[in-house]
């Protein structure tokens, strides 16, 4: 099931490499046409631009602001995938059950292990894909921001802080936040899991490797995007699993 959602992102991760590489040259404007630049990358730009007017200029901030707003637009999936999470973690002891029992690697038996875990996820109404979503709606927009920013001059040429905002981070700064900050988030979600279940383990760590790696490249604006987003979901996190981590992580190794 995890190998699955390690290639749901990867394939995503390459989809923002490839789409990046469309119309860049291009300048979005009002009159810009066809779905993608209507209404993704116009609005996008559009409000990145009229924010930056409401705070003095600085598209720096308002990349920050609109960061928030999205977040914020995004809350509830947000929060539904953090439950889940939660709901995921506390079954973990039937789960591992489940796998004892069906351990021979055969196809009638692992389809059944497959039978018997979709009926433990109903039981309990858990979706152990409801995690992608979120990351499958960020996606259009990450890339969304790339082109609005690139084909914006005046948002791509605006320094902030020690950074072009159309530029990679020249010291790396932004893509190494970026990359921690993603490492605890996960952390975060999958305390008490990740022990417990390999794979679970291994995306703790693809990921965050990953975002250095594309942050690196990419320009330092959505290194920005991330790191606020990720310091926001740390946050909206711990506030909705709270101190039951620690507890129910315990309760589930007994």
């Amino acid at each position: 099931m995890k190998r699955r959602i390690v290639w749901i992102v990867l394939g995503c991760a390459l989809m923002a490499v490839l789409a990046g590489c469309t119309e860049i040259n291009k300048p979005i404007t009002p009159e810009s046409k066809g779905f993608w630049n209507e209404y993704i990358v116009y609005p996008l730009s559009w409000l990145i631009k009229h924010v930056a007017g409401l705070l003095g200029g600085s598209f720096g901030l308002s990349i920050i602001v609109v960061t928030v707003l999205i977040r914020l637009l995004i809350l509830p999936l947000m929060i539904q995938q953090t439950r889940n999470a939660k709901a995921m973690q506390a079954l973990q002891p039937e789960m591992e059950a489940l796998r004892k029992k069906y351990s021979s690697k055969d196809a009638q038996t692992q389809q059944k292990l497959q039978q018997e875990m979709m009926l433990l996820f109903q039981k309990h109404g858990v979706n152990p894909m409801a995690g992608c979503l979120p990351i499958l709606i960020q996606m259009p927009i990450l890339i969304g921001f790339y082109h609005a920013i690139m084909r914006t001059r005046e948002i791509a040429q605006h320094n902030f802080l020690w950074f072009d905002l159309g530029e990679k981070d020249p010291y790396y700064i932004l893509p190494v936040i970026a990359g921690v900050t993603t490492f605890i988030q996960q952390k975060i979600m999958m305390a008490g899991s990740a022990q417990q279940n390999p794979q679970m383990a291994m995306m703790l760590w693809v990921m965050p490797i990953m975002i250095v790696i594309f942050a690196i490249n990419f320009p330092a604006a959505l290194s920005l995007y991330w790191v606020v987003g990720n310091l926001f979901s740390i946050v909206q996190t711990h506030f909705i699993k709270g101190p039951n981590v620690s507890a129910h992580s315990g309760g589930a190794k007994k």
